[in-house]
């Protein structure tokens, strides 16, 4: 069994972290096993150096290894490209193909990015798991294949699986072994030595002096997040190479190659897209918002109505408490102060009017009388209100929307209203 110190020599890996000897480890006592292997790690980390090291210390060694993206085929032909496809069994099929899975018996295939498989070519992919079988498209007949498969994602699978984009079995049955790659920015110390490796690389292939980074420009190496990982700093280390005649690198010229320095490169809570679950819980909510208005302004109409038909607040304010409470909250002093006077001001009834209509009476029939003649008052207005209705519905033929129109109402008030009068 090789050393961890002879893998990296052997495929140009670079880094002393503990996390990724870790999973150069786990690679190499896997290898010589049939086990099935999922790799993750965030874009650009290297994912695809594990399937080579496992493909090279196994005993397939001498067979193929394919890689496939399975983000980069479309989904009408991914099928076709994996398992191959009969002549005939789709538009353009001129001739028999053999897919992948045919060709690498015996091999191994490393299945980048499985995580975007369609669900139907999962469960082929299952199959092929569990008893190595697989039928062409359209075909009828199964055939065997002998494949090592290793896979690599950087979505979180788990997540997939609650979202049912991932089948939880083909998971379970590919992730076997799970080997992490650690990204970038939890590999500090070996940032500068990538870097290094990197411009090294760029000055022989373009035939330049290698670049170096002042003591600001490597520490501001540490502090960047790299979100695209190895990928990205090995673009940025060819940009300069390139770009720059200085071949002394300050970490002002290092900055303006490094996108968003300026805004905060600290770790953030992102929400993801909201569900229909997510809609449906504020749909409820704002429904009891609603309805707990529609409930207030009922309330405010009733103590509305005490204050018209009685004139001593003190009274109303006493028997209302609770009422009160709700609506105006602890400020009942301001209720008395401010909002009854106004009330008061604008609904009470006109007083002069009534003291004309009254005779000369006793104090307490007086006031008896008041009431009658307000009682009396509001049935001529409904009386009059019906009439008008009656009306308006015959001069519009019974068109409720015109009538509405004419009266100064909503429609739904005067269906209200009719149904109100049994009209």
């Amino acid at each position: 069994m090789e050393s961890v110190q002879a893998i990296k020599q052997r495929f140009e890996i670079i880094g002393n972290d503990p996390k990724l000897n870790r999973a150069l480890e786990k690679a190499i006592q896997v290898a010589p096993t049939d086990i099935s292997v999922l790799v993750t790690g965030e874009s650009g980390v290297g994912k695809e150096s594990i399937p080579k090291i496992i493909h090279s210390l196994s005993h397939r060694k001498h067979a193929k290894y394919i890689a496939v993206n399975c983000g980069a085929i479309p989904e009408g032909t991914i099928d076709s490209e994996l398992f191959g496809h009969e002549k005939g069994s789709f538009t353009g099929a001129t001739s028999t193909r053999s897919g992948y899975f045919e060709v690498a018996d015996g091999g191994t295939i490393f299945l980048d990015e499985v995580g975007e498989l369609p669900l139907t070519t999962q469960v082929r992919l299952l199959r092929v798991l569990e008893n190595g079988e697989f039928l062409k498209v359209g075909s009828s007949q199964v055939q065997k294949t002998d494949v090592r498969i290793v896979a690599a994602t950087n979505m979180n699978m788990i997540e997939a699986i609650k979202k049912e984009k991932f089948r939880e079995d083909l998971y379970y049955r590919l992730s076997t072994v799970e080997i992490n790659i650690p990204p970038l920015r939890e590999r500090k110390e070996d940032i500068h030595l990538l870097f290094r490796k990197f411009a090294s690389d760029f000055g022989q292939k373009y035939k330049m002096p290698t670049i170096r980074l002042d003591e600001d420009a490597v520490q501001l190496l540490f502090k960047y997040r790299w979100p695209g990982n190895i990928r990205q700093l090995r673009n940025i280390a060819e940009q300069v190479s390139v770009l720059e005649s200085d071949r002394n690198i300050s970490a002002i010229t290092l900055n303006s190659y490094l996108p968003n320095t300026g805004s905060s490169q600290l770790p953030a809570v992102v929400r993801q897209n909201k569900n229909e679950s997510d809609f449906s819980n504020e749909r409820e909510i704002l429904y009891k918002v609603l309805f707990d208005m529609k409930g207030d302004l009922t309330d405010l109409k009733k103590l509305t109505l005490e204050l018209l038909k009685n004139k001593d607040t003190q009274k109303v304010q006493e028997e209302n408490e609770g009422l009160i409470q709700k609506i105006y909250g602890g400020d009942q002093d301001g209720f008395q102060e401010e909002d009854n006077e106004e009330t008061m001001e604008v609904l009470q009834l006109p007083e002069p009017q009534l003291e004309q209509k009254t005779f000369e009476t006793p104090q307490e029939d007086k006031y008896h009388f008041a009431e009658e003649i307000e009682e009396e008052e509001t049935l001529s207005l409904q009386e009059k209100e019906v009439e008008l209705i009656k009306k308006s519905l015959e001069r519009n033929r019974g068109k409720r929307k015109a009538a509405a129109a004419e009266l100064g109402i909503s429609e739904r008030t005067l269906y209200r209203k009719i149904k109100q009068y049994d009209l």
